[in-house]
């Protein structure tokens, strides 16, 4: 049962606690009642992705703030319409996509370029400089500083592209009028009044994704700004995760506070109640995300994983730390098939169409579609699919695009295993993929342990009505007597000898995907696409027919 502070009671329900939860794909505001923890109604709007070059995803940061807008009214119509007095939320929490990069003039309110997207991949050349003035042209030269390795995911390195392509942000800047956030940061910002006293604040959990904040100190350093060259004056100021931070100035919510922020995998986190050494997590959405509780312990890791803030759930509470595994492609692989390929017609077919077969035909495939995350961290990562025979169909290819979700994350399992010394033997899950059952299963085969899945899967948004709920000042939850949510277990049903042999023929695959996008003084010149087909394994051919035998096969299914 989830527990309550005391106090006077409103509404068959009682008090109510909101959430903002603006994801990569999507944006929803959902609303929780306090006793129960569970969702009374909520609304959702799909935002838009932006594909300006190979390699760049942006979005429109006015779409991300007026879905979330758009998606407060209607759940307040929703409310009404359900006999629900929305009087009765009493505060509101914001969790939202991490690293996505928004610029603004502070003096307009205006947006000075597109967000760009944590997986946007623009500042591989960004990075090859940086690394050449590096000692020893280090990746992880800073890592012991902010936990992080020198990679395109962060946002300095898309607000230092930002600062020397775009020269509206250079003149803001130079004027003094720039303003540089998260997406949290933007939302918050025009949630309290934008120009007129909107607030400029991030919380730890979304600072930590910057490479600009010191682990320790939950500052700004000074050295780190120097290091990528950003006037720190542009920065937000860095909060805890819960505390009142101010009130809603327009809309239905008029004067509710904000009191809970967190980066959405970090609210996952705190909404699957690991809040214990030694807890972990892993969301499968857009990307993959696994997070493993570390105490108050800063973690450092010797084998490709992030150390991040957890979070920090109070001005005056200990901060927990995490260690965190990315994989950039995860439902996005099935995006990929669905609209790229069309053997797909919604994302929620992938399922059926994997169960037509009883595996995937010795099909392997690694979506790096820009690169690598986590453990390996490699740019020059392409998309690769092995295994190819004249007997391969779309079946054994949805089959394998849900594996490789399971193998990624048990790489990061290992690697986490290795780092602390501990190994677990139970992955707590969350996320749009996780209602999957052909997949949980496949992640307890492939990483050898058991998968617990929450019957209430609104995890993230329930992790930040959490920390808002339970602020100094609002003390609708008492965190320290809530109980974890009830799980659908998933249990390994294969011998170890066959997890182990179809993990190796993974990594297999893994190390034929490297090296395919050169750096740009390795470029091939002009005779290169002569040269690469003439050279190219008889698989790119063989891959070529497969492509061409699913697209006879979806035109004719389209035509009948």
């Amino acid at each position: 049962m989830w527990s309550q502070t005391n106090g006077p009671q409103r509404g068959k329900h009682g008090p109510l606690v909101g959430a903002v939860d603006q994801g990569t794909s999507s944006t929803r505001f959902l609303v929780f009642a306090a006793g129960s923890g569970e969702v009374l109604t909520y609304h959702q709007e799909e935002v838009a992705q932006l594909y300006p070059k190979e390699g760049w995803v942006e979005q429109d940061p006015d779409e991300l703030l007026n879905s979330s807008l758009k998606c407060i009214e209607k759940t307040v119509d929703n409310l009404r319409s359900l006999e629900i007095d929305p009087a009765d939320i009493k505060a509101v929490g914001l969790t939202n996509q991490r690293e996505t990069t928004i610029v603004w003039d502070k003096t307009t309110g205006k947006s000075l370029y597109n967000a760009i997207v944590w997986l946007d991949a623009r500042t591989a050349s960004t990075v090859e400089e940086l690394l050449k003035e590096t000692p020893g042209q280090n990746k992880d030269h800073i890592k012991d500083i902010c936990g992080l390795p020198i990679t395109t995911y962060f946002s300095a390195l898309k607000l230092r592209w930002l600062l020397d392509n775009v020269p509206e942000v250079r003149a803001a800047a130079d004027k003094g009028n720039l303003l540089f956030g998260t997406v949290d940061t933007w939302l918050l910002w025009n949630l309290t009044g934008a120009m007129e006293g909107g607030l400029h604040v991030t919380d730890v959990t979304n600072a930590s994704r910057t490479m600009l904040m010191n682990l320790r100190t939950l500052k700004w350093e000074p050295g780190l700004c120097k290091y990528f060259k950003i006037p720190q004056n542009v920065l937000p100021e860095i909060r805890s995760s819960s505390e009142i931070y101010g009130y809603i100035t327009q809309g239905p919510l008029l004067g509710v506070p904000i009191s809970g922020m967190l980066g959405d995998q970090q609210a996952a986190l705190v909404g699957q109640m690991c809040l214990s050494r030694g807890q972990a997590k892993n969301t499968y959405g857009t990307g993959c995300f696994l997070l493993y509780n570390t105490g108050t312990q800063v973690v450092q890791s010797t084998h490709g994983m992030l150390t991040t803030v957890g979070y920090k759930l109070g001005k005056n509470a200990d901060t927990f730390y995490a260690l965190e595994g990315s994989v950039a492609i995860a439902g996005a692989a099935v995006r990929w098939l669905r609209d790229n390929l069309g053997i797909i017609k919604t994302s929620g077919d992938i399922e059926a169409l994997a169960k037509t077969v009883k595996d995937s035909g010795g099909v392997y495939f690694v979506p790096a579609f820009s690169g690598l995350f986590a453990p390996y961290w490699r740019a020059d990562a392409r998309g690769t699919i092995c295994g190819l025979t004249q007997g391969s169909t779309k079946a054994h290819l949805a089959r394998a695009a849900l594996e490789a979700v399971c193998f990624q994350t048990r790489e990061i399992l290992d690697s986490m295993q290795k780092d602390s010394g501990i190994t677990l033997s139970h992955l707590r899950v969350d996320g749009g993929m996780t209602c999957n059952n052909t997949l949980m299963q496949l992640q307890a085969d492939i990483a050898g342990v058991s998968v617990d899945r929450p019957s209430m899967v609104e995890t993230t948004a329930l992790g930040a009505a959490m920390a808002a709920g339970a602020a100094e000042g609002i003390g609708v939850w008492d965190l320290s007597k809530l109980q974890p949510l009830t799980t659908d277990n998933f249990v390994p049903t294969i011998l170890p000898a066959e997890r182990e042999s179809r993990y190796e023929r993974w990594c297999m695959a893994v190390e034929r995907c490297m090296g395919w996008e050169l750096p740009r003084d390795k470029q091939p010149g002009p005779d290169a696409e002569y040269r690469l087909l003439s050279s190219a394994p008889p698989a790119i051919f063989a891959f070529s027919s497969f492509l061409m035998l699913m697209a006879a096969d979806y035109l004719q299914s389209a035509n009948s």
